[in-house]
């Protein structure tokens, strides 16, 4: 028996799946979608919510988002969390990774005041989702600090660690008998260079050439201290996993010379080796040659000491190995030249002091940060792999996005998917222990400055319907059948735009 959830109409040009020998993924492997709670939930000061740096950014300064929106409202998954299970039912997964709002849990940031209210709302969305055989996956904070915490120093006060440890320990009291995958941080170059180096994310800081420093250590400082209040005292009883997502776009030398392979590696460093070097090298700490550069520059710039803190061996060692996995946030690539650019000094750019570029050819999506490049994912993985001695790996986002007025047949988005989908499959046949992969995103979304003029949704959402409509997009069928059928077909075409939940799932 089906249910008809959707709307139906046929496509021309239908075709059966391909009966030629096609690489398989395991039956083991987690397929998903992923989301944030800020870029969806709405419901912004619903019952005792308390206020975060994207709330407060949003409504005392509008003119940096991109269309002055925010996210108030946005999919109101809050009133529409069942519509959103069922969308994971259409699809057939078998995870969905989702973030937790701090401030929803904790109105005050700090644990001694817990709200029941975004309790409840929580336990309902993860047992919506176990009563339908679907694992969820939960991030801790995915860039929405209470702004409270904000007003008192946020990443640069050397209590946060504490507070996001004390957070942690009440999430996995009421939650963790149900859930079995735990991320603690999302995307830590977006929270410390875009939100305390730059102004591109809350909350603005702009302290070039320290804040990426102060925030890089107290962020991999407080994902230890939670990793490790969960593996000594949850995860005993409850026995699930812990780890960390990091964005690992790639960025390879332009040319083979000696100096652009430097520069290369130097901005591989900047980009994402100073939140995974301290938990998955050997050594542990910042990133070597990194370090050195900033001690050299800082103290050519007339500081007394470097800019980069440096961790105590007891630090070194307390973040060292703190993970279960590796969460790997994967969209694009770019090529890296030691030609040097024009950037402020101090700045982290400025400290790498290297160039970027992407050849012309390169497919283009909505966000001009977003490139679909060759091989990138097999280049990001392997290198991962070799670096850091094969640790298990999560593509926990993956996507690629569209202008506001574009229809449901998002044929680029089916390409890039399938591309992507291919270039992991590489990665596991080169022996990357890559054990799921989570598409970004189930629905459209509130996408930071660019508000709602970049959409990365599976499913449409009609932001002008009260009720926030979503009707899936032509990417949401391929999707499926690649999670039902474990192979890559790039010849299959839905026969209609009418999705259905599979029996039995």
């Amino acid at each position: 028996m089906k249910l008809l959830i959707a709307i139906g109409f046929c496509l021309a040009g239908c075709c059966a799946l391909s009966t030629k020998q096609q690489r398989r993924f395991p039956d083991d492997f987690l397929f998903g979608t992923a989301t944030a709670s800020y870029q969806i939930e709405g419901a912004w000061n619903a019952d005792d919510k308390g206020e975060n740096i994207w709330d407060h950014m949003t409504h005392t300064k509008p003119h940096v988002i991109k269309d002055q929106s925010n996210g108030d409202i946005a999919a109101d998954t809050y009133h529409n969390y069942k519509r959103d299970v069922e969308m994971m039912r259409e699809l057939g997964l078998d995870a969905y990774r989702f973030s937790l709002s701090w401030s929803r849990i904790l109105p005050d940031g700090f644990s001694n005041r817990v709200s029941k209210a975004g309790v409840t709302f929580y336990n309902n969305y993860i047992d919506e989702m176990l009563k339908y055989g679907i694992t969820p996956m939960i991030t801790l904070y995915h860039w929405d600090l209470p702004q409270k915490l904000q007003e008192l120093g946020g990443f640069a006060n050397p209590l946060f660690s504490d507070w996001f440890e004390d957070y942690a320990r009440v999430v996995f009291e009421h939650f963790g008998d149900r859930v079995k995958y735990w991320i603690t941080f999302n995307e830590p170059r977006e929270i410390c260079f875009e939100g305390y180096d730059t102004t591109t994310k809350a909350p603005q800081l702009n302290a070039t050439g320290v804040g990426a420093y102060l925030c890089a250590k107290s962020l991999v400082l407080a994902h230890a201290k939670a990793f490790h209040a969960y593996r000594n005292d949850f995860a005993p009883s409850q026995g699930g996993q812990c780890g960390i997502t990091i964005s690992v776009n790639w960025f390879g030398a332009k040319t083979d010379t000696e100096e652009d392979q430097f520069a290369a590696e130097l901005y591989r460093q900047g980009e994402w080796g100073l939140y995974a070097e301290p938990i998955f090298s050997e050594q542990g700490g910042f990133p070597k040659e990194l370090s050195e550069r900033v001690a050299q520059k800082s103290l050519e710039q007339g500081y007394p000491r470097s800019r980069m803190p440096e961790f105590t061996e007891e630090e070194r060692a307390f973040v060292r190995g703190s993970a279960d996995f590796f969460g790997v946030n994967h969209y694009t690539a770019k090529l890296v030249s030691a030609d040097g650019g024009d950037y402020i000094v101090p700045s982290l750019s400025d400290d790498v002091g290297a160039t970027v570029s992407v050849p012309d050819d390169w497919p283009v999506s909505a966000s001009s940060w977003l490139i679909q490049a060759p091989d990138s994912i097999l280049n990001a993985l392997t290198h991962l792999k070799e670096k850091y001695n094969s640790p298990a790996f999560y593509i926990t986002e993956n996507g690629w996005s569209s202008p506001p007025d574009s229809d449901l047949l998002d044929d680029d988005r089916i390409r890039y998917y399938r591309a992507a989908l291919e270039s992991a499959l590489d990665a596991i046949d080169a022996g990357v222990n890559l054990k799921g992969y989570m598409a970004w995103s189930l629905m459209d979304n509130f996408e930071w400055n660019s508000g709602y003029t970049e959409r990365f949704g599976l499913y449409q959402v009609d932001f002008e319907d009260p009720a926030r409509s979503r009707t899936p997009r032509k990417s949401a069928f391929v999707y499926k059948q690649i999670v039902k059928s474990r192979v890559i077909d790039h010849e299959y075409e839905p026969d209609s735009m009418t999705m259905t939940i599979d029996e039995g799932h």
